[in-house]
C-alpha cells in the first residue's frame, strides 16, 4: 500500500502525521518549498489508499531556518 509516508519520503520530506478521533488528518511537513507544495497537492486529490478526501486546509505554513525532523512518520495515538 502507497502511504503518506511513503509519498513523504519520496519528496524528501519530514515531519508526521496523526488520524484524529474526528476523523481528520493533521500534521506538519517540512523540507523545500517546490516538495511540500507537491505533497499538499497529493494530499488534497491522491491520498492514502483507503481515504476519502472530502477537503484539504494547509494552515500556519512558514519559511524555517533549519528541519525540526528526522524523517517523516505517522504517529499513531
Amino acid at each position: 500500500l502507497y502511504t503518506k509516508t511513503s509519498e513523504a519520503k519520496k519528496l524528501g520530506l519530514v515531519g508526521w502525521v496523526r488520524n484524529t478521533a474526528a476523523g481528520t488528518v493533521q500534521g506538519r511537513i517540512q523540507g523545500p518549498g517546490d516538495q511540500v507544495r507537491q505533497m499538499q497537492e497529493w494530499l488534497k486529490t491522491t491520498g492514502s489508499p483507503q481515504s476519502r478526501i472530502v477537503q484539504a486546509q494547509f494552515t500556519n505554513e512558514q519559511k524555517i531556518q533549519a528541519l525540526d525532523f528526522t524523517d517523516f512518520q505517522v504517529v499513531r495515538t
